[in-house]
């Protein structure tokens, strides 16, 4: 039974607690969110049940909905509590980091809500699927679509991600552990294919895309996959503890099922190369000069594509604040070789320019001062902005490429995007970049005078 229409405020006084009702929370307590858009142009959020001001009061996938991915208001649960199935299998309290699809069928349009029930440390998990006609319910359970036992198996059936390619259709999961797989899944069931029956959990794990060593605890999940322009995938992943150094990278692929492999060629399955530098950093802690919070360990994202851009939606913590996690949207773009990188400022509605052809085509509108934010220093530091100065000397041998691209070769090659932002901090419209530079490094920023 969905409970999309209980009241916020009656969930809290029902639990009769004095917390902040769930109808104030806005974007606070959101924690590995995806992102949806409804037919009325409505956003919808769903997210992990979280509450950092103390235990659940209500459970089985919290949603949101916003006109704007700037303002979102709490509406409640997708399901009333953690499905039967799923709650036998691993004994979980509430639901994580559901993914929402939206998947065209010969009865009509049906939305799939892919969840994850587990507890922490555990890999007694299991991945279950819901249904609904629209994604604010009634959403309807369908069972277990892969599940994992903590004495039996190496991986660990949590963090789901829906990809359609075409007619197939495929699931990306897994956290820790064993790594991430990727299998192939029933498009009219939305079950595995390789189920020993209707409704029956997958009889494989599938196939290993990425994974890190013992020696850095195993630390990545959350994976998220989308197809690059002019073919090919980007493997979207969160490195390390998800309470202070968690952290996104990115690592492409010919196909689906890989092998991924970062800027320097190395696959993101190997155990015997250097964990800290395998995979491309796009998102890290950071400070903005001026900016009332720094954010800290900013990850589990998802990608929201829309006609004229897409988007990265993630939850962070704060550097003043850790135990306070909210949901964050920023613009992904890709540079001319192909690479995903990630706006430093966050999504502003209705006051970003989606126009390419009006994006810098010129470097020597590139000059002038920057602030900036690299992201080659360690993650488990809120790395604090800085300014530079960029002038002609700066601008030498940059190649334009159009709709923001520019390239440099060389000594100090240059892989970058330009594009109108709205500066959060100053309050006005600007540009900002992001750019794959020297060693593979990610520098990001936006200009200020």
């Amino acid at each position: 039974m969905s409970n999309e229409h209980a009241a916020p405020a009656d969930i809290a006084g029902a639990a009769g607690l004095s917390r902040p009702a769930p109808s104030t929370w806005g974007a606070r307590n959101a924690h590995d969110p995806t992102a949806v858009r409804d037919d009325d142009g409505v956003y919808w959020l769903f997210s992990t049940d979280a509450d950092a001001d103390g235990p659940l009061r209500a459970s089985g996938a919290q949603i949101r909905r916003s006109e704007d991915l700037v303002s979102w208001e709490f509406v409640g649960c997708a399901l009333d509590g953690v499905p039967g199935p799923a709650r036998e299998h691993a004994g979980a309290e509430g639901l994580w980091a559901p993914d929402v699809v939206r998947v065209e069928t010969a009865a009509g349009t049906e939305w799939r809500m892919y969840y994850s029930v587990s507890s922490f440390g555990s890999r007694t998990s299991a991945i279950g699927l819901a249904v609904a006609p629209h994604p604010s319910g009634p959403w309807e359970d369908r069972g277990i679509v892969v599940a994992t036992d903590h004495e039996r198996d190496g991986h660990n059936a949590i963090d789901a991600q829906l990809v359609i390619d075409g007619d197939r259709h495929h699931l990306v999961y897994g956290s820790f552990f064993g790594g991430l797989h990727v299998f192939e899944v029933d498009p009219v069931t939305g079950f595995a294919l390789d189920a020993h029956g209707p409704g029956e959990p997958a009889s494989s794990l599938g196939t290993l895309i990425a994974r890190r060593p013992t020696s850095v605890d195993t630390a990545i999940e959350g994976p998220y996959v989308i197809p690059r322009p002019g073919g090919g995938w980007a493997l979207v992943v969160s490195y390390d503890s998800l309470v202070n150094t968690y952290h996104v990278r990115v690592a492409l692929a010919d196909d689906l099922y890989g092998p991924y492999v970062d800027h320097e060629g190395r696959e993101m399955t190997d155990l015997e190369a250097d964990p800290e530098a395998v995979g491309l950093t796009v998102l890290a802690s950071h400070r903005l000069e001026g900016a009332e919070r720094g954010v800290l360990a900013p990850g589990h994202a998802s990608v929201l594509t829309e006609e004229g851009h897409q988007l990265l939606v993630h939850h962070t913590r704060f550097a003043e604040t850790p135990r306070e996690h909210e949901v964050q949207v920023r613009r992904l773009v890709w540079t001319q070789g192909g690479w995903p990188l990630v706006s430093v400022q966050t999504w502003a509605g209705a006051r970003e320019n989606d126009d390419e052809s009006t994006w810098p085509a010129d470097a020597a509108e590139l000059a002038g001062e920057w602030e900036i934010v690299d992201y080659s220093g360690p993650t488990q530091e809120v790395v604090p902005s800085r300014r530079v100065r960029v002038g002609a000397a700066e601008l030498e041998g940059l190649v334009a490429h159009g709709s923001g691209r520019f390239t440099r070769d060389g000594d100090v090659p240059v892989d970058a995007v330009v594009f109108p932002a709205w500066d959060a901090v100053r309050a006005c419209a600007t540009l900002s970049f992001a750019a794959r530079g020297p060693e593979g490094t990610v520098v990001v920023g936006t200009r200020v005078g």
